[in-house]
């Protein structure tokens, strides 16, 4: 394994983040990030031929349908189904934004 306690200070990264941290806090997070560097390193020293790169663990594939134009016959359905409607034409969604109430 590699000198990992010598790659990183965690007193000169807090003070360029302008973290205000104790002394004790900063020899708790130098100890913490030595183990994850030594951890790394431990991890570099791994075989990984002929394993194939994955992005995620599961395999995940997107479900695509081509779009087509479709003219939908139901619009008083849909007008009469909604709990508010502005002249008996939009459907009246509750309010997101500050201002008129009726913008319509």
């Amino acid at each position: 394994m590699g000198d990992s306690k010598s790659n990183i200070d965690v007193a000169y990264v807090a003070k360029l983040a302008r973290l205000d941290i104790t002394d004790e806090q900063v020899e708790d997070l130098q100890k913490d990030m030595e183990s994850i560097l030594e951890y790394i390193d431990l991890l570099g020293e791994l075989d990984v031929d002929g394993i194939e790169a994955t992005a995620h663990a599961a395999p995940l594939t997107n479900i695509v349908r081509s779009d087509e134009v479709v003219k939908f016959e139901n619009r008083e359905g849909i007008l009469a189904n909604a709990p508010a409607t502005i002249d008996d034409e939009l459907i009246k969604v509750p309010q997101v934004m500050p201002g008129d109430e009726e913008s319509c």
